[in-house]
């Protein structure tokens, strides 16, 4: 799958759009995606998804504390899995939410997406404002020529539920109901750094992973149970996110620590899938208390490991 920034986003063939955040990507999304593939194969037509960065409530509203289910990079990877065939991620400013309907239909949709059909939801508002809607939308098919199929009011509320649960879960560190809404595994993605050593004095030396994107959602503190991949090994561990209140830390980290594993992947770009959670994150009396305690941690994740399937 090709994702495209503004700058070069031309469509050489015909395309069925749908638009929207899309994020997490989670069951609810997927069954548009599915009809948006779907349209788009029994039509020879390029199936596209048009999405937004920053979010809009980002740009006009000053709202830096919007923290997304997925990365852009982990978007594309997911909605490349569903068969989408180009993923165009418009870059959001003041001055484009200032087009009308009819220039943001004209200029974009139709001049560079070639678009022939085009799958939103009933309640979707665009265009300066946020005037036009979807009878709008049709009049502008009957001009430009393309068709619209609207997603039912049923099947949008259960896409913004779902966003909202799966937010609402991770903060609450429920992973396994975030997995549920989502389909698949919640991960973050990040770049090992060193970090202080303490883990490897432990005896649990652990892969400190950091995170570039500031608007990722991060899951409440606590330790949970992971599964990774480092070329095609597929590899298992407990992970922590938190301060690092035994040894009076104040900053946030997330390190991961793999079993069975002595490679060295600093500078690696991984991904971390969250299985399941163990426990809140603890302040212990002493470096001891805390060793005895990653001990249980790891007995209590080789028993989940044992009976997990993929």
């Amino acid at each position: 799958m090709k994702i495209k920034s503004a700058s070069d986003y031309k469509l050489l063939k015909s395309s069925v759009v749908t638009i929207g955040t899309f994020d997490g990507v989670h069951v609810g999304h997927q069954k548009i995606i599915s009809k948006l593939v779907n349209i788009a194969k029994s039509n020879t037509l390029q199936a596209v998804v048009l999405t937004f960065f920053p979010h809009p409530r980002m740009v006009l509203q000053r709202d830096t504390n919007i923290k997304l289910i997925n990365t852009i990079d982990e978007k594309t990877r997911r909605l490349e899995k569903h068969g989408v065939d180009h993923l165009i991620v418009k870059k959001f400013t003041r001055e484009f939410s200032r087009l009308t309907a009819q220039e943001f239909v004209k200029t974009i949709l139709v001049d560079k997406l070639h678009v022939k059909h085009i799958i939103i939801g009933y309640d979707h508002h665009f265009g300066r404002n946020r005037t036009a809607n979807i009878d709008d939308l049709r009049d502008f098919g009957a001009i430009y020529n393309f068709e619209v199929t609207e997603i039912s009011a049923q099947d949008i509320d259960a896409v913004t539920v779902s966003s909202t649960k799966i937010r609402n879960a991770l903060d609450n560190g429920n992973i396994k109901s975030a997995n549920t809404y989502l389909g698949y595994d919640f991960m973050l993605t990040g770049t090992v750094v060193k970090g202080k050593g303490i883990g490897k004095d432990l005896g649990f030396p652990t892969a400190n992973i950091q995170i570039e994107e500031s608007y990722k959602l991060i899951p409440k503190h606590g330790v949970y149970i992971v599964k990774s991949k480092f070329k095609n090994e597929a590899l298992f561990g407990m992970m922590n996110i938190g301060i690092n209140p035994t040894v009076d830390g104040k900053i946030q980290s997330i390190e991961v620590n793999f079993f069975n594993f002595d490679t060295d992947i600093y500078g690696e770009k991984i991904e971390i899938k969250l299985l399941s959670r163990i426990r809140d994150e603890q302040k212990f009396d002493s470096l001891e208390a805390l060793k005895l305690q990653l001990q249980e941690d790891r007995k209590v994740a080789e028993e989940f490991i044992i009976n997990y399937n993929d």
